[in-house]
């Protein structure tokens, strides 16, 4: 009777051998996959730092010429102002002023839209972040998620849960 006892303790513990290599391999597997998500996180982060970097240095381009252009038309609109005034009576000065006024309120409307697509720029760049944050919290819930069903799959094998 001890024999079918030592045989029968034998092939559980080869039993318990077997599941506890499985859950192993499992959990290489699972580790791969991380290094690889990982990976992947790391290779999107660099791709977008690219675009973003691309995307300020050509704003940067972009706003420097429009701001060149604009410098440019300012003083040659103050240079004919300038020649206009000297050559023109005290009775127009008051026309020249509201031209003046009427000119920087042009400049003033070209700052505004300007900086209003400075600002939709800033917001798109801020909802990349968000996506990336919102795709790392998915990846870290899955994993959590994979760990707990391993864990309680392992107290379910080894009796710790009753079966139902």
């Amino acid at each position: 009777m001890t024999t079918t006892i030592e045989t029968d303790l034998k092939d559980i513990l080869i039993r318990i051998d077997r599941k506890l290599e499985t859950i192993d391999n499992s959990l290489v597997e699972l580790k791969l996959n991380q290094s690889e998500i990982k990976g992947n996180l790391r290779a999107l982060d660099e791709r977008l730092s690219g675009q973003i970097h691309a995307l300020d240095e050509k704003l940067s381009g972009q706003i420097s010429s429009v701001d060149q252009r604009l410098s440019g038309q300012i003083s040659s609109v103050d240079q004919r102002l300038s020649g206009q005034i000297s050559s023109v009576d005290e009775r127009l000065s008051g026309q020249i002023s509201s031209v003046d006024q009427r000119l920087s309120g042009q400049i003033n409307a070209v700052d505004e839209k300007l900086s209003g697509k400075v600002n939709v720029l800033d917001e798109k760049v801020t909802g990349f972040g968000k996506r990336l944050e919102n795709q790392e919290f998915i990846n870290r819930s899955i994993l959590a998620a994979l760990i707990i069903a391993l864990i309680a799959g392992a107290a379910k094998l080894f009796g710790v849960l009753p079966n139902p």
